[in-house]
């Protein structure tokens, strides 16, 4: 089969706000929590634009009565995001992730028994972080990929790469040329996606007779329990529960029988789907467990939804609180990372150089730029040692225990970390 590696499609590209539920196309009524504006997330500001214009939007997620499905409206195309050749984020910069990737590797090869007969695909395949083990393994590989820049580092290390938008088409031309997959999967995906049925529609194409598909993503309900609005960004257009992905998946013939509940991101779901008509894989408890919790906790009731605004505004003031105090008291305050997540956090709080001077990020690419916004410059984490802060806020929280072993240094200048979610405090 040829791989092809001309001109990303535009056909997932939304460009005016959204007025209906991306799934079930019902009228969106119902605030779920309005983080003013902000502008995307990856779109790091070199120092030669720092006396332009940046583009803010509005963040504003809504619920939908009716499936439940959180979601905001998109302001931009994932042509504009995705498109332009210098996407910023590179999931192999994460130690931690990596690991990730390794064990699931391990754990789809051994459950599935994947080998040389096997095909694997991986849909935002970013720079090959993951499907490199599949390649160590000798398991037949192709990444989707639509931010070329991020294509071309994972084509280096030996892994074919389409270097397009997934969807109804994009599947039904490789399976035209004779692909099907036993394994498709995509980790944080989903939640860029805003054609979702679109995008359910080419799994069920591709995915072959008895093949298996997982999905990664943040589940809506730790998202919501922990106070974590930073993962909601322009680049996310929804949110998902258990019970709302179910009906996204089941409205396309692909049946969830089994479900994982994984601490990456403050909390995710790993889901495994198959196709309606493959019996061979029952649905297992814990799929009716889930789905019987969540409604339990009230998540098919909107005055759940309703609440979390009111949390996020406490959450806001009280790392504001913090910050101003240590300022006041002559503390210098540096951050630790540069994630997507920071953007929302930052803009959101209204936070600056005044309460934190400066950030530091392993990814070479965001060095010597500024943060989308709030223009706090971004330095080669060897900053920290040279300038010795004696506060670090930990902006990739849910990295934490990665980015304190390797910050352990600091206490010997008795510097102390502060974690700005679920609530700002100080860590020792």
């Amino acid at each position: 089969m040829s791989i092809s590696t001309q001109p990303k499609s535009s056909s997932t590209s939304i460009t005016r706000p959204i007025q209906n539920c991306r799934f079930c196309d019902t009228p969106l009524e119902v605030s779920c929590v309005d983080l003013g504006v902000s502008p995307l997330c990856e779109s790091w500001l070199p120092a030669s634009s720092l006396n332009k214009m940046e583009a803010f939007y509005p963040l504003h997620a809504y619920v939908c009565h009716k499936c439940f499905l959180v979601q905001v409206s998109a302001y931009v195309s994932g042509e504009e995001i995705f498109g332009q050749g210098d996407y910023a984020y590179f999931s192999s910069y994460s130690d931690t992730w990596l690991a990730h990737a390794k064990r699931y590797t391990d754990q789809m090869t051994e459950r599935w028994n994947l080998g040389p007969q096997s095909q694997v695909v991986e849909i935002a395949s970013n720079d090959g972080y993951l499907l490199q083990y599949f390649v160590q393994k000798g398991i037949p590989v192709l990444g989707i990929e639509p931010a070329e820049n991020c294509a071309a580092v994972a084509r280096t290390k030996n892994i074919p790469c389409l270097c397009k938008f997934f969807g109804v088409k994009t599947a039904q031309e490789l399976r035209d040329e004779g692909m099907r997959a036993d394994l498709i999967t995509g980790i944080n995906v989903l939640a860029h996606v805003p054609d979702l049925n679109d995008f359910v529609g080419g799994i069920k194409i591709l995915l072959g007779d008895r093949g298996v598909c997982t999905m990664e993503f943040p589940h809506l309900v730790t998202t919501m329990e922990g106070n974590q609005f930073d993962s909601i960004y322009q680049e996310h257009y929804c949110y998902f529960s258990f019970h709302t992905i179910e009906q996204v998946f089941a409205a396309r013939g692909l049946t969830l029988f089994d479900v994982e509940e994984l601490p990456t991101h403050g909390g995710s779901l790993r889901i495994y789907a198959r196709h309606v008509e493959d019996q061979s894989k029952p649905v297992s408890d814990k799929v009716n467990e889930l789905r019987q919790r969540e409604f339990d906790k009230g998540y098919a009731d909107l005055e759940i939804y309703k609440a979390f605004g009111e949390r996020v505004i406490d959450t806001k003031h009280r790392l504001l609180d913090l910050l101003i105090k240590l300022r006041r008291e002559g503390k210098q305050v540096a951050g630790y990372g540069a994630p997507g997540k920071a953007a929302t956090l930052l803009n959101y709080c209204g936070i600056r150089e005044d309460l934190i001077s400066y950030t530091v990020d392993r990814n070479p690419i965001k060095h010597g730029r500024f943060m989308p916004g709030v223009r706090i410059p971004v330095y080669p984490t060897e900053r920290i040692r040279e300038t010795k802060p004696d506060y670090v806020v930990i902006l990739p929280w849910n990295l934490k225990d990665e980015i304190m072993t390797q910050l352990a240094y600091i206490r010997e200048w008795g510097g102390k970390f502060v974690l700005p979610i679920p609530h700002a405090q100080i860590l020792d």
